[in-house]
């Protein structure tokens, strides 16, 4: 963004079909609507190291040699350091050395900008920062250091923007550090040195250890000022970057910096048009300012301050007079600044200040991604009246100090109610020199590790807000991996990994979360003997609640099967699927079914399976030995294992469920028998970054190529991993023993002969399908919207046939797609709404597309419920839809299914 210009100035003076199951009945409708969309945006890189081989997944690729030269030695490891955790906090990617290359793989990463060096471990344990000598030094303050940006809606306002303003470098004279020294500033567009009117100024200071440049290289300074001006939502202004590296800031800012300016740039000298903030230091140093100067600037911002100097009632009175605003702002819990911002503000407050708080930022501490935000807000806010003082939408209160538990008085990690994690170590670490956690809190659940620093005879690191769900973690200890012996979690084939769990959105928050206890299914060991030398085995069991084992009708049953490395408790305390499964049958998506999670090391799986699991299961649990009340599944090796007995026993089971697959049928497979006697084989697969990626395309084309039957469900973003793994099952699961709707035809469930009461659910004619009016353009997104055809419930059930239960009707929406190009089914979200009110029959909740921070209609949403109370009779549903998508989709007339499904609820 650095122009060659160099302006003199004085010194010193002056996202295949789906699915969807109903224990009762159920109904498709199609969708469709045209789209019309902008040309998508493409992710520059400078760094000829760095690629993104696919969207939003980028590698870095070092080659050896290169490495070599850089640091003037072989390296013992390479890894690359940056933002790269979750909410863009500093991590270590490992790299693994192949083909002459070091490589790493991560994403797909949110948008914003990351920041990165390539760090070589030399034999020595010597570690030594380096970065691609072809790309231009992008950080002025941190030569090893490198930037890309990656584009989306959330970043929009710190984008390139094509006819902004101009960034050139101001040169002038400090007469305290007695040297020549640089500023940086930023012109508006339209930008008239000889304007009559001088333009307002404001100036930033940067924090300790920071160079002005970083504003720009950072900051993005210009691309956020350049965005609120091309949107009128910047009063035209100057803003001068200063160097603030000072002990006598006063006599830098006031004697040297705003001279300079003044010399160099049309900007006003009027304290009215004069406004200035900074980072850490620089907050400082301007608070300072108004205290010592009170007038000198009619608007003041700290970012992550802190304010040393006292304040009288006197002096307020003049700050009071003198300046217009007063704004504060500081990140979250993981901010060093947060206490001392909670000091500043009491500080002010017992003076009488009148000053703004903009809350804490969430989602980020003392880092650029809060400073970015700060700037974009406080920019936006001077030089022109506005009448919202208030926090920045979603930021908390600053209410106290916070402060963590005193060292080794709890059990780690530390999970706030903000969703922000602290991990410590015991003290038998005391004497290490390098500590790290590694877990799967990097983009897609990959594994970056988090530097720990040492408090006392402790390691401790605070990292977040994480995303909602279950997370699994380890201690490396100068490369030496141990567990976090304070967490009492286990997982039986990693000795040294535990477990946790953090609320919050998303599908692997809502569906790895432990419901109320008297709601889960309960969970059993069965011991059954294996082929494997006559030894007896275990495997772990999930009935539903209410299981009856004298049943008279013998329950459905998935024998889910653990991957390789892996053993029959990893699906329990680390795929935390009796969670999954709690939750689904909770939410009545699922129909009471029974688990199996066996043992599947070192046999002969499809032997084992029928001759020794299944059998012990079906005489110890009531499972059914019907093939259409049969499921197997499993992951990665445990996907081969379903394949092998798929292809060995057709018909033996009527679900088939893979992830991370591999395993192409044998020319000896009968095809005929597999598509006659499976009903559903669905197989799922994580991103490029999932090494049984390739494999899962190449069984996908065998599949087809031998006219097998199958369902490819969408990529699950991420590498061969737990996340991945866990959403393939909350995918699956609804899919089991239940009636094929895909022909969109409406079902009706009868009850059996003789009795004298139906649940039955009809949808009004539909005709071809709902036809979405729009779009509206909604800024970033086009906006699609409908009404879903009236949906009726009728139940003529007897008390004695219904219980005291009810039912419940939930919608679950299909990808819509044209010519090969694909919105997913986040993007579709409804309103629902009951038209028939009354008593024990309620609407379902709202469900937000993923553009509006909602889940969408990908998972199951539901539409209305009714208890024993209102359930009797004819009940008439409808509800608004609606359909987002970015402003780039790629233009065409897209389609999808919208299921309906009824169940009853006991």
């Amino acid at each position: 963004m650095m122009s060659g210009k160099t302006i003199r100035g004085r010194g010193g003076a002056e996202r295949s079909h789906r699915r969807w199951i109903a224990l009762g009945t159920a109904a498709a409708v199609g969708l469709g609507g045209a789209l019309v969309a902008q040309p998508a945006m493409a992710a520059p890189g400078e760094d000829p190291w760095l690629s993104m081989p696919a969207d939003g997944v980028h590698r870095f690729t070092v080659p050896a040699a290169a490495a070599d030269a850089a640091v003037g030695a072989t390296p013992a490891a390479i890894a690359v350091e940056g933002n790269l955790a979750q909410n863009k906090q500093w991590a270590q990617l490992n790299s693994g050395l192949s083909g002459g290359s070091w490589t790493s793989t991560i994403g797909p990463l949110e948008p914003g900008l990351y920041y990165y060096q390539y760090t070589a471990t030399l034999a020595s344990g010597e570690k030594v920062g380096f970065r691609n000598p072809d790309s231009p030094q992008a950080v002025t303050s941190k030569p090893a250091w490198n930037t890309f940006f990656v584009p989306g809606d959330e970043v929009a306002w710190m984008a390139d923007v094509p006819a902004g303003g101009q960034i050139e470098t101001l040169t002038y004279d400090s007469t305290v550090a007695e040297e020549e020294r640089s500023a940086y500033v930023w012109t508006p567009p339209g930008y008239d040195a000889d304007r009559a009117e001088p333009y307002p100024v404001l100036y930033l200071l940067q924090d300790a250890g920071q160079s002005p440049a970083e504003w720009s290289e950072l900051g993005r300074a210009a691309q956020i000022l350049d965005n609120l001006a091309v949107e009128g939502d910047l009063e035209p202004m100057v803003v001068v970057m200063g160097d603030g590296d000072s002990s006598e800031a006063r006599t830098e800012v006031l004697d040297n910096l705003l001279p300079a300016a003044r010399d160099g740039f049309n900007v006003s000298s009027d304290p009215a048009d004069q406004a200035i903030a900074g980072i850490g230091r620089g907050a400082s140093q301007a608070l300072t300012l108004m205290v010592t100067d009170p007038g000198e600037f009619s608007q003041v911002g700290s970012f992550s301050g802190r304010l040393t100097a006292s304040v009288s009632a006197a002096k307020a009175a003049q700050i009071n007079a003198g300046t217009d605003l007063v704004r504060l702002y500081v990140g979250n819990t993981t901010d060093r600044a947060y206490n001392q911002t909670v000091s500043l503000a009491d500080k002010l407050s017992a003076a009488g200040v009148e000053y703004e708080m903009d809350g804490a930022n969430p989602d980020s501490g003392g880092t650029w991604e809060s400073w970015q935000e700060n700037l974009r807000d406080f920019a936006s806010r001077v030089f022109q009246d506005t009448t919202d003082g208030g926090p920045s939408n979603g930021h908390l209160p600053v209410e106290g100090p916070h402060s963590l538990p005193a060292p080794g008085t709890t059990p780690t990690p530390w999970i706030d109610d903000n969703g922000i994690i602290t991990f410590e170590t015991g003290t038998q670490f005391a004497d290490a020199k390098n500590v790290t956690v590694w877990g799967n809190w990097g983009a897609g659940g990959s594994w970056p590790r988090l530097p720990m620093t040492k408090v006392g005879d402790r390691w401790r690191v605070t990292v977040g807000p994480l995303d909602g769900g279950s997370y699994y973690y380890k201690f490396v200890v100068d490369g030496v991996d141990h567990k976090d012996l304070s967490n009492p979690t286990k997982v039986t084939i990693e000795p040294n990994w535990s477990t946790f769990y953090v609320a919050g959105e998303g599908l692997r928050a809502e569906y790895t979360g432990d419901v109320p206890e008297a709601d889960r299914g309960a969970v059993t060991t069965m011991t059954y003997r294996s082929t494997a030398g006559e030894a007896d085995r275990s495997a772990y069991v999930w009935t539903p609640p209410g299981f009856d084992a004298e049943r008279a009708e013998a329950y459905p049953v998935l024998y889910l099967q653990h991957g390789g490395g892996q053993t029959w408790s990893d699906w329990i305390e680390v795929g935390r699927a009796a969670q999954i499964l709690d939750n689904h049958y909770l939410r009545g998506t699922i129909v009471p079914m029974v688990v199996v999670m066996a043992n599947g090391n070192g046999v002969n799986f499809p032997n084992e399976m029928l001759q020794r699991i299944a059998p012990t299961a079906e005489e110890q649990y009531n499972v059914s030995a019907e093939p259409d009340q049969r499921a197997l599944a499993g992951l990665s090796m445990g996907s081969g294992h379903a394949l092998s007995t798929l292809y060995a026993h057709p018909g033996e089971f009527g679900y088939i469920g893979a992830f991370s697959a591999f395993s192409a049928p044998p020319a000896s497979a009968d095809v005929e028998a597999i598509n006659a006697g499976t009903k559903l084989l669905r197989i799922y697969s994580g991103d490029i970054q999932d090494f049984t990626y390739q494999p899962t395309l190449g069984l996908i084309a065998a599949l087809e190529d031998r006219g097998i039957a199958h369902e490819f469900a969408p990529l699950i973003p991420g590498p061969h991993s737990w996340d991945v793994w866990q959403k393939s099952l909350i995918d699956f699961l609804p899919r089991l023993f239940a009636a094929d709707t895909s022909d969109g035809i409406p079902v009706t469930a009868v009850v059996p002969e003789g009795e004298n009461g139906s649940l039955a659910l009809t949808v009004a004619d539909y005709g071809d399908g709902i036809a979405l009016a729009g779009p509206d353009n909604a800024g970033n997104r086009l906006r699609f919207t409908g009404e879903l055809p009236e949906v009726t419930v009728t139940d003529s059930r007897t008390a004695q046939q219904a219980g005291v239960g009810g039912w419940a009707v939930s919608g679950h929406a299909d990808a819509f797609t044209s010519a090969g190009q694909t919105v997913t089914a986040d993007h579709f979200g409804w309103t629902p709404r009951v038209l028939t009110p009354r008593p024990g029959l309620s609407a379902g909740d709202p469900v937000a597309t993923v553009l509006a921070g909602g889940p969408g209609l990908d998972t199951p949403g539901e539409l209305a419920s009714a208890t024993a109370e209102g359930r009797f009779g004819s009940a008439i549903l409808g509800a608004g839809l609606v359909l987002e998508v970015p402003v780039d989709t790629q233009p065409g007339t897209y389609t999808g299914t919208l299921t309906i499904s009824l169940f009853p609820v006991d």
